[in-house]
């Protein structure tokens, strides 16, 4: 009988972010976002100046759980769940840590969208999320093998997820994604007509 094996696992974290840390009120967190949004003119400017669809804190604010409490206990909560995250990947830390790099809020509208990408330097990346009216946009994962696999014909409808070239996970208020920096993801345009709201971060092996 032939043998077939899985091999080099791209693993997804998905839990509620209350199971680590502070529950937190996402009405509350949404709230913080929208008046943070509404001060930071410096990244209002950024926002216009890329093209970039409604509003991220990514270039302007690094200090958001100095700014309001709340994200001080998001933070709580990430420290939490990235630790459990790293033990699942079986990473050797040494005498270093993961640690918070940054944190910045996303808020898109009704046709945003934001292209595939890597967040390069980080260990593990993820997203919280805030606000997912429905009608609004998955998370799209990219098999990081797919710029190798040449002349290879597409998969088949339905085929087994750990196959597939795309996953679409469709996360809920109040969870929290995490994956290896660099694992290509993209938010497909927000078909909804209220904002989609996230707050992404980045850790650092430090």
């Amino acid at each position: 009988m032939p043998q077939i094996r899985s091999l080099f696992a791209t693993r997804l974290y998905r839990a509620a972010l209350s199971e680590h840390g502070p529950a937190i009120d996402p009405a509350e967190l949404a709230a913080s976002c929208y008046s943070i949004a509404e001060d930071d003119e410096a990244g209002q400017d950024w926002c216009e100046t890329e093209g970039y669809p409604g509003y991220t804190s990514y270039a302007s604010l690094t200090d958001l759980p100095w700014r309001f409490p709340i994200f001080a206990d998001v933070v709580k909560a990430l420290d939490g769940h990235v630790a459990a995250f790293a033990e699942d990947l079986e990473f050797d830390l040494g005498d270093k840590t993961l640690q918070l790099e940054d944190l910045w809020i996303n808020i898109l509208p009704e046709g945003g969208s934001h292209g595939l990408h890597i967040h390069p330097h980080s260990v593990i990346s993820g997203t919280t999320y805030v606000a997912m009216p429905e009608g609004t946009s998955a998370l799209k994962l990219e098999d990081p093998r797919l710029g190798f696999m040449m002349g290879a014909p597409a998969r088949r409808k339905g085929a087994r997820e750990e196959l597939r070239s795309f996953v679409y996970e469709k996360p809920q208020v109040g969870e929290v994604l995490l994956w290896e920096s660099w694992l290509r993801h993209e938010v497909p345009m927000n078909m909804s007509e209220e904002d989609r709201i996230s707050v992404s971060f980045n850790y650092k092996w430090t």
